[in-house]
């Protein structure tokens, strides 16, 4: 049930937003990113964690470079409790929200990981490189 009520937060703080592109299922994302030669984007997440609320609502929504962003990579959100699986060695953290970018034809990091806090800065960074 939290897990639908946080879906639809996300979803009513996008009606008219300019905001990432999630997708909810770590293996659909892997293989589209794959398919399309980008960089999947992992944002790890837990239930009841605002900070993670924040962080999509104030770093990926409403920024000029969006859609450069979307243009660039595949999202995904996991949620650490979910039942649905992703390869749990890979992401494991005790930090949320946790942010991974993937090169996703060798499912290696690009850079490390940002654990705990996500800021403009970085995903400028990101898209500079």
């Amino acid at each position: 049930m939290k897990k639908v009520l946080f879906l639809l937060y996300l979803l009513s703080s996008f009606v008219y937003a300019n905001y990432v592109k999630w997708l909810g299922n770590y293996d659909d994302a892997l293989q589209k990113a794959k398919k399309e030669n980008k960089v999947l984007m992992v944002l790890l997440i837990k239930n009841d964690c605002q900070k993670c609320k924040d962080l999509v609502r104030d770093v990926f929504t409403n920024h000029s470079y969006i859609d450069k962003l979307n243009k660039k990579v595949i999202s995904v959100i996991v949620n650490q409790d979910a039942k649905h699986s992703y390869p749990i060695e890979m992401y494991w953290s005790n930090y949320y929200p946790t942010l991974f970018f993937v090169d996703s034809k060798k499912e290696t990091f690009i850079g490390k990981p940002f654990y705990k806090s996500v800021d403009e800065k970085d995903i400028r960074d990101f898209l500079l490189k």
